[in-house]
C-alpha cells in the first residue's frame, strides 16, 4: 500500500471521485498549500494533490478523497484563489502531522475490491431510472458526464454526485468497496428522497396559493 504525508484540507464536505469541486482559498495556510500543489508537475502523482476530509467540530473524518486543482479561475492580489477540482482516490488516515502551516496527514489509499462481483446490468438500469425520477423533481437538466457501460466502474459516485444526499450518507459511499453494493444503496436512499422531494414541491405549491392548495 502507498502511503505518504498527505496535505489535507477539513471542509463541511465529502467530495467523491470524479466529482469537481470549485473552492475560493482564502486562509494563508490553504493558500500556501494550494500554491505548493500547483507547483509540482502534473506527471508526480504522488504531488500536487490534497485531501479534502469532513470536518466534524473539533475533529476530522478518517476517510477522504485527493483533490486534484484543475484550474486555477482568478488569482487576487491578496493571495487569495478561486480553483476547480476534481475528486481522485480514496484514501483513509493513518496518523496527523502539523509540523507545517496544514495539517498533513499519513494516508493508506484504497480501491474496490477486486474480488468483488460487478452491479447487473439491470441493477446498473434501475438505479438510471431512479436517478431521472428524482431529477425531474429538482428540475435539474443535468446528466452523467459519460454515458455508463459494463462493467460500471464508479457509476454510484456519478449518481451520487447529482443528487442532494446528506453528507453521513455520502461518507458512507465513500467507505464502502464494492460499486454493487454502493449502487444499492443509492437505490434505496433515492426511493426516500422522492417522497421528501414531492413533499417540497407541494409545499412550494400551497405557498405560491398564499396558504390555499387549491390555487394554482
Amino acid at each position: 500500500m502507498e502511503q505518504f504525508l498527505l496535505p489535507l484540507f477539513p471542509l463541511e464536505t465529502v467530495l467523491l471521485p470524479g466529482e469537481v469541486l470549485p473552492l475560493h482559498i482564502f486562509e494563508e495556510r490553504y493558500q500556501v498549500m494550494i500554491r505548493e500543489c500547483l507547483a509540482h508537475p502534473a506527471r508526480e502523482t504522488r504531488h500536487g494533490e490534497f485531501g479534502v476530509v469532513l470536518s466534524k467540530e473539533t475533529e476530522i473524518s478518517n476517510i477522504g478523497c485527493t483533490a486534484k486543482v484543475i484550474e486555477l479561475k482568478r488569482k487576487y492580489p491578496d493571495g487569495r484563489m478561486d480553483i476547480l477540482t476534481e475528486g481522485k482516490r480514496r484514501f483513509e488516515v493513518l496518523f496527523t502531522d502539523e509540523e507545517k502551516i496544514y495539517l498533513r496527514a499519513g494516508v493508506e489509499f484504497f480501491d474496490d475490491d477486486p474480488a468483488s462481483a460487478p452491479p447487473t446490468g439491470g441493477e446498473a438500469q434501475r438505479v438510471l431510472e431512479l436517478l431521472q425520477e428524482a431529477m425531474k423533481r429538482l428540475r435539474d437538466p443535468r446528466q452523467l458526464n459519460t454515458p455508463p457501460s459494463p462493467p460500471y466502474h464508479n457509476l454510484s459516485f456519478q449518481i451520487a454526485a447529482l443528487l442532494p444526499f446528506g453528507l453521513e450518507f455520502r461518507e458512507r459511499l465513500l467507505s464502502l468497496r464494492q460499486e454493487r453494493e454502493r449502487l444499492l444503496k443509492i437505490a434505496e436512499e433515492i426511493k426516500q428522497l422522492i417522497p421528501q422531494l414531492d413533499r417540497t414541491i407541494a409545499l412550494e405549491r400551497i405557498a405560491k396559493g398564499n396558504g390555499h392548495p387549491w390555487i394554482r
